[in-house]
């Protein structure tokens, strides 16, 4: 049919006027072709040094087969990278609310969600649709948190980009420090507005929060073990509601010296195993435990002395007026 695809006899027939010495502008005019329709088909379908009708025939079917998929593999993979796509822009959404720039979260999910090799910054470029600066921009942003790693791409000259395994493990140490940095500029803040100021009482509150969160992650990584044995020793500590030896708690718990001392070396380290108490050295090797200054306002302290020594004076009054 003139205008559709070549048939198996139009082949034929291209084959016996080649052969008696035509040229593609008679041919294309017998079949009702353009020129460049029959001139394509030789180059194409043609075999070396010659053009056979059952080779060309056979040379078009395989490079239709393996240019068209089959359309449930078409739409399989079409939904599946719409569903991919899907999910790095809500998941870089939920980064982003966290204070994450948009751009530099949309390049995280997608490292994330790459295979262990990572992906280069062309690869980013074609997936995402964006700018080769957006990427490089991100991609700084990204190692200046030690979120990204660059590694060689095969020799070349490239560069991938990737996230490993430890990431996690980086991205909470320095969310650590950070916030034990915070905690002390608090504190800090503190002393210079006054503790009976609106600043002060902000900072006071500010710097509470980060020092409790940094000394709680700080303190995930303790061993289990040691971590019980901190807790006895406070608890040894409560119980005598007074300083003790290093030699007499030893001897109380039952326990060797370089027990006792790693249970003590980890409260010191790790402040928030005993919030909201700290554990104090009086003398060398003789240990207290007294309340953390920073859980109570002044007001609180001042009213909370108040009632004790309302407390006590009562007691005394019983303790006079009761019969012998």
């Amino acid at each position: 049919m003139p205008g559709g695809r070549l048939t198996h006899e139009d082949r034929g027939r291209i084959a016996a006027w080649l052969a008696d010495g035509l040229g593609y502008a008679e041919i294309g005019r017998r079949l009702g072709r353009p020129t460049s329709t029959i001139s394509r088909e030789v180059a194409r379908n043609g075999a070396p040094g010659a053009y056979l009708a059952e080779h060309a025939q056979q040379a078009a079917g395989h490079r239709a087969r393996r240019r068209k998929p089959r359309p449930s593999e078409a739409t399989t993979d079409g939904e599946s990278t719409e569903v991919m796509r899907g999910f790095v822009d809500q998941f870089a959404t939920l980064l982003a609310a966290t204070g994450l720039p948009r751009m530099t979260a949309r390049i995280f999910v997608c490292l994330l969600t790459a295979d262990a090799s990572g992906l280069t910054a062309a690869e980013l470029v074609r997936r995402l649709q964006v700018s080769p600066a957006s990427v490089s921009k991100s991609v700084g942003h990204l190692e200046t948190m030690e979120l990204v790693v660059r590694r060689p791409d095969g020799g070349g000259r490239r560069e991938r980009y990737a996230i490993e395994d430890e990431v996690w493990l980086r991205a909470w140490q320095a969310d650590s420090g950070a916030h034990g940095e915070i905690a002390v500029a608090a504190q800090r803040g503190v002393k210079i507005f006054g503790t009976d100021t609106t600043a002060g009482a902000r900072l006071r509150r500010m710097g509470q929060f980060f020092a409790r969160l940094s000394e709680q992650m700080s303190g995930s990584t303790l061993a289990e073990p040691v971590g019980y044995d901190a807790l006895t020793v406070l608890a040894a500590l409560v119980h005598a509601s007074r300083p003790l030896t290093l030699a007499t708690l030893a001897t109380a718990l039952g326990w060797p010296r370089d027990r006792l001392t790693a249970a003590l070396a980890a409260i010191k380290l790790h402040p928030a195993i005993a919030d909201p108490l700290i554990l104090r050295a009086i003398e060398p090797e003789t240990y207290t435990i007294t309340a953390r200054p920073d859980r109570l306002s002044p007001a609180q302290r001042r009213a909370i002395g108040d009632a004790s020594q309302a407390n006590r004076t009562n007691t005394s009054s019983i303790s006079v007026t009761r019969p012998a």
